[in-house]
């Protein structure tokens, strides 16, 4: 066997990872402004929590998402996405590792300012060293861990205490806070699992013409688009007890149009229950 060769190859594989990182963290230099700086952080990161929003604020502590924290996220992925846009609708950063199929057309549907947002949808073997980079210049990384299908990622992967400790150490250094889907962080401080309990009934008749024709009532059963849902949210975290709220998601206008807003649940507007 000739190691010589199989040394160079090792070597030329982990010098293009390292070009890889260092193209990585130009580019989050350019989105902070600094395109000819490394970025060490983007701003002054005073001891604080990140915004969430509104009609989820009551059930996390400090009505935020502390920084430094770890936390995991299972469910719906409505609560991500409303996560991300009022993240960068108050001027901050977020990175996403994985997850090529989250539609930032929602996100940007829910207010996000997608200028905002660094997305690496194929991190490769290794997504928590990507994600690892990350934490120097964002305000939230999401880390996808269950892989999608996508590229030579694993699926359902989960991460070693040892290195989940160094990584949560850098979290707490960079006051960033990091959200895990699809996989287990030992020792994530927060866990959020998000549950669609119904979906909102908007109803839409067929055409004029269609209508007569078939001597239908406008306000048939059968016809209609779902506009919204309703999503159960529970917060559970080491030393805190359980919460949960109902929050909507109330969809408005259509296409380049189109609005969504997650509120409290209150409104008592037809809806069409999730079978369990």
């Amino acid at each position: 066997m000739d190691v010589s060769a199989g040394v160079a190859v090792t070597d030329v594989a982990a010098r293009g990872r390292a070009d890889e990182l260092a193209g990585l963290r130009r580019r989050m230099a350019a989105m902070s402004g600094r395109p000819d700086q490394r970025v060490v952080e983007v701003r002054d990161r005073a001891a604080g929590v990140l915004p969430v929003p509104d009609s989820l604020s009551d059930i996390l502590p400090h009505n935020g998402i502390p920084r430094g924290t770890v936390v995991g996220l299972d469910g719906a992925r409505s609560v991500l996405v409303a996560m991300i846009a009022a993240v960068t609708r108050a001027g901050g950063q977020v990175g996403i590792v994985g997850l090529p199929r989250l539609s930032l057309l929602s996100a940007a549907e829910m207010g996000a300012d997608l200028s905002r947002i660094a997305t690496i949808p194929d991190p490769g073997p290794d997504p928590v060293e990507v994600a690892a980079v990350l934490l120097d210049g964002m305000d939230l990384v999401i880390l996808d861990l269950a892989g999608d299908g996508v590229g030579t990622r694993p699926r359902n992967e989960m991460v070693a205490p040892s290195r989940a400790r160094v990584v949560m150490g850098r979290v707490r250094k960079q006051s960033s806070v990091l959200l895990v889907t699809g996989g287990t962080w030992p020792g994530a401080q927060l866990a959020i699992e998000a549950r669609v309990l119904t979906y909102r009934h908007s109803p839409q008749p067929p055409s004029r013409t269609a209508s007569r024709a078939a001597g239908l009532d406008s306000a048939r059963s059968g016809y209609g688009r779902i506009g919204g849902m309703r999503l159960q949210v529970t917060v559970s975290g080491r030393g805190r007890q359980s919460e949960s709220t109902e929050v909507e998601l109330l969809a408005a206008g259509h296409g380049a149009d189109r609005t969504v807003e997650m509120v409290a649940a209150t409104s008592t507007a037809p809806v069409l229950a999730v079978a369990n």
